[in-house]
């Protein structure tokens, strides 16, 4: 029933980081998918079919350890107007679950804007056959740049499918898009992926302002919103070197930040454990400290100081579209500002 539609891992084109596999349940119901978080292929004709035909695909999680806010539906195919109503409430049973929704061929054959604007998924690919004509075509890159204003204004990720030479990648990243897959991303023989950079010029002040965060990010330990305290307890206990907990919504954007030594104390506390492990771990979370990716060092350090009780909180940086990247350290950001002086 959902097979993969990647061919390549689909890569983030500011980092180079890969973001997912593709992945697909074969005909045993077995899910053949790699520990990332992953993508997976289904045709909006299932969806409309009834939530029994889309049991095989929860099974298939199910079996294999899988937490459904780990993939990424991307619905193929066209839906008719009489179908529309049917097809939303479908999704929104999906989202519910917890998986992230995405919708194939926007721009060409697949979803009108009116419904992609009514479903607000969180990933829009564009059409294949949109990508193999830019640049050459400026028909072409039209469309594609206002598939990009349409997932700016809904709140989602844009990607290009089947990127195959260098100027459909800085074409498609100069419209905005941010996420790509396709030949020219696809692993080398040491399995690491390698993005063409584009040449940056930046002004003469820009070396005095250190690295931007996003070079000092480290992976952001994340839970649901509505995760309890008690699973915020045990992330910390997982690894003693993490220092704070983010809470994040469905689209992983931060709604709470768990400072370690602050939350723990909590727990501490006489009663601390009888008081607050089944609540919602939000009621003991600060409000995120949040950082856009592209935040040169110094004025991060200087975010970090405006709040005299939080100076040394875990920031949390974020991208375009305000979701979660990761976290950078106050303590790095410190000793790079610091190297700087030298």
């Amino acid at each position: 029933m959902a097979t993969s539609l990647l061919t390549s891992p689909l890569v983030d084109l500011d980092t180079g980081a890969i973001i997912a596999h593709g992945a697909g349940v074969d005909p045993s119901g077995e899910l053949r998918a790699t520990p990332l978080p992953m993508m997976l292929e289904l045709p909006v004709h299932v969806v409309l079919s009834g939530a029994g035909a889309l049991t095989p695909l929860h099974e298939a999680l199910r079996r294999a350890g899988r937490h459904p806010r780990e993939a990424i539906l991307l619905l193929t195919g066209t839906c008719y107007e009489q179908d529309q109503p049917l097809l939303k409430v479908a999704l929104n049973g999906l989202r519910t679950i917890g998986y992230l929704l995405g919708l194939a061929d926007v721009g060409s054959n697949g979803p009108s804007p009116e419904l992609a604007a009514d479903v607000s998924p969180y990933l829009v690919a564009l059409a294949p056959e949109l990508v193999a004509r830019v640049p050459g075509d400026h028909r072409a890159t039209s469309v594609a740049r206002s598939v990009v204003t349409l997932a700016r204004g809904i709140g989602a990720h844009v990607m290009a499918p089947g990127v195959e030479r260098e100027s459909q990648a800085a074409t498609v990243r100069g419209l905005g898009v941010r996420l790509a897959h396709g030949p020219l991303l696809a692993p080398g023989p040491d399995g690491k992926v390698r993005v063409p950079l584009p040449v940056t010029d930046p002004g003469p002040g820009a070396a005095l302002l250190g690295p931007r965060v996003q070079e000092l990010l480290i992976p952001a330990v994340t839970l649901p919103a509505e995760a309890r305290a008690e699973e915020a307890v045990a992330a910390f206990g997982h690894e003693p070197t993490i220092t704070s907990v983010i809470l994040v919504d469905e689209y992983q954007r931060p709604q709470g930040s768990l400072d370690r030594g602050r939350f723990l104390l909590s727990f501490a506390a006489r009663f601390g454990h009888a008081l607050h492990s089944q609540k919602p771990a939000r009621r003991l979370a600060d409000p995120p400290r949040t950082v856009p990716r592209t935040t040169p060092a110094i004025a991060a350090v200087q975010a970090a100081s405006r709040d005299a009780g939080r100076v040394y909180d875990d920031l949390v940086v974020t991208d375009e579209m305000n979701r979660c990247l990761g976290i950078v350290r106050v303590s790095d950001l410190i000793r790079e500002v610091t190297s700087m002086t030298r």
